[in-house]
C-alpha cells in the first residue's frame, strides 16, 4: 500500500508541462476567436478578484488586442483601475491584462507592462459601479 501511494504522488507533482493554472483547455492554436463577451466576463471575474469591488475609481479598459503571451498569440484586454483599500483610501492606479483563450477569459496578467504597451484606454464605468 505504501508503494502505491508513493507512485501516485509522483503523478500528482508538476512536471515540465506544469505552468499557471488555466480555466480553459489551451489547444495552442494561433487562430484565436475574438472574445465577443469580454466586458461581462471581466466584470464577473473582477467582482471575485478584488477584495472590495465597491468603489473602484478611474477605471479604464482597452479594446482586445492580439499579443504573444507565453509564446502563443492570444487576445489581451488591458484594464486600469484604482481599488479601494480596507481602510477606505484608494490605492494607486493598477494596470492588469486579462488573457483570453478560445474567446473565453483565461487568467489575469499581474505585470501587464509589456502586453499592454501602447494601448488606448477608454472609460469603463461598469467597473466603477460594481457592488458586492
Amino acid at each position: 500500500m505504501l508503494l502505491l501511494s508513493i507512485g501516485l504522488t509522483g503523478c500528482a507533482g508538476g512536471g515540465e508541462d506544469s505552468g499557471p493554472i488555466s480555466f480553459t483547455a489551451d489547444r495552442g492554436v494561433a487562430d484565436q476567436p475574438f472574445p465577443a463577451n469580454y466586458r461581462p466576463e471581466i466584470l464577473a471575474f473582477m467582482k471575485t478578484y478584488l477584495n472590495n469591488p465597491v468603489g473602484v475609481h478611474d477605471a479604464g479598459i482597452a479594446d482586445p488586442v492580439q499579443r504573444t503571451v507565453g509564446g502563443r498569440l492570444r487576445y489581451v484586454v488591458c484594464l486600469r483601475y484604482s481599488p479601494k483599500d480596507t481602510d477606505g483610501n484608494y490605492r494607486s492606479s493598477r494596470d492588469r491584462g486579462i488573457l483570453f483563450v478560445d474567446g473565453r477569459l483565461d487568467r489575469i496578467i499581474e505585470n501587464a507592462a509589456e502586453p499592454c504597451a501602447g494601448v488606448t484606454y477608454a472609460p469603463f464605468p461598469d467597473l466603477e459601479k460594481m457592488t458586492r
